[in-house]
């Protein structure tokens, strides 16, 4: 057994060895949550674009008309979608078959807080109820609209009437008696999904809801295919 003294020297080179540590941390200017929940309503949104009939055709993606703090991720997926259905991605107007304008009518997030409970009361003779809180909820969506066209590059002929899509992605905390947060929306499902989704998970099918026709074929009479936007639906059920 070790004597007293022997503890006692060990205590001490204990101390003596012994560090502390601090940890730096930083933060960036946009938070997390805001970049994945507008990026999630931008993916949604073109998520009801349909671009096969862009498959085979030189397209060029004309982005003056996209004004957005996020404009290079809206920009980068449609990219995505287009070489996805074999399209050829062009760098000027000249070599295209098919100019395709993207255009943003509001990419951004707003925030709500609402609760159940009795707000703080002033009563006469200066006495003050306090707030109570029985449940709280706070919660912050971001919405996307942008609207496509796509046109012959050498007639200038639309191809389809394009359209609109709008969707939004939403994230709310609950808080009920002090206890929480109790997540729910659409960026907890999300990111629920691609935390457990496989390699070999196939994606789904992309809906046809803006409209676009194929460029005429250089080699054959054959009409090209079109599809439809799903005009007098509400954008942003999902």
């Amino acid at each position: 057994m070790l004597t007293r003294k022997a503890l006692t020297l060990c205590a001490l080179t204990s101390l003596v060895c012994a560090g502390c540590a601090s940890v730096r941390t930083s933060n960036t200017a946009r938070t997390a949550r805001e970049q994945l929940l507008i990026s999630g309503s931008v993916d949604r949104a073109l998520n009801k674009v349909n671009f096969e009939p862009m498959a085979g055709a030189s397209v060029y993606l004309e982005e003056k008309y996209l004004d957005s703090i996020d404009r290079k991720y809206v920009l980068g997926s449609v990219r995505h979608r287009l070489l996805r259905e074999r399209a050829r991605l062009v760098s000027t107007p000249a070599e295209a078959d098919v100019i395709v304008e993207v255009r943003s009518g509001g990419i951004g997030t707003d925030n709500a807080e609402t609760f159940i409970g009795s707000p703080e009361i002033t009563l006469p003779g200066m006495l003050t109820l306090p707030e109570v809180r029985m449940a709280t909820r706070s919660s912050q969506k971001a919405y996307a609209k942008i609207g496509l066209v796509a046109f012959d590059a050498k007639t200038g002929e639309v191809l389809g009437d394009g359209g609109v899509t709008s969707a939004l992605s939403d994230d709310n905390n609950w808080f009920i008696a002090g206890i929480g947060p109790i997540q729910t929306g659409a960026l907890k499902k999300e990111i629920r999904q691609s935390h457990h989704r496989q390699r070999t998970t196939p994606h789904a099918p992309l809906p046809a809801l803006v409209a676009f026709e194929s460029p005429a074929p250089a080699a054959t009479d054959s009409p090209g295919s079109d599809f439809e936007f799903a005009s007098g639906t509400n954008a942003f059920e999902e």
